[in-house]
């Protein structure tokens, strides 16, 4: 295998303006490679940080997990942007479920958003003054939830009788 080339720190800002420009051209893979080696420079970037935990929801249900997003949650700075970005992993994780459409997918989704609810009314104790954006995704939320008429699984589900 080839080792891969390093980017300078002078290249960090124009790499980032690619991430969102490839985000938006729906090519998250482009995005998550180059959010990749900006972090191999500069570990904590909190801008690479968050689009590289942005790719990563964006590619959602297309083989990508959860678990590396929840992870980049805890290397993000400050309490209200940990529980915002908490929320937009579980929000993206419930609509890929739907997208799924799997046997148990609405119920799963359910409890996506609900989590997502929860991560967002946190954030929303945390906002600063003039940031609403916890509370316009929580509305997202809930009207999917209400729109979709997803709901928890249903605990009395067809038991098999033990003889």
């Amino acid at each position: 295998m080839t080792d891969l080339k390093p980017i300078s720190r002078e290249a960090i800002p124009r790499a980032l303006d690619k991430v969102e420009r490839y985000r938006l051209l729906n090519e998250p893979a482009e995005a998550e490679s180059i959010c990749r080696d900006v972090i191999r420079v500069d570990p904590e970037n909190q801008k690479a940080l968050v689009l590289l935990l942005l790719t990563l929801t964006d590619q959602f249900g297309r083989g990508t997990g959860v678990g590396e997003a929840r992870a980049l949650v805890g290397r993000i700075e400050g309490e209200y942007e940990r529980a915002y970005y908490e929320g937009i992993v579980c929000e993206r994780q419930g609509k890929a479920m739907l997208r799924d459409r799997a046997p148990g997918s609405d119920s799963s989704a359910y409890d996506w958003l609900r989590e997502a609810m929860r991560a967002y009314e946190k954030a929303e104790t945390l906002r600063p003054e003039g940031n609403d954006d916890a509370i316009l995704r929580w509305n997202a939320c809930a009207r999917l939830v209400r729109d979709r008429q997803l709901g928890p699984r249903a605990e009395d589900a067809m038991e098999i009788p033990i003889e």
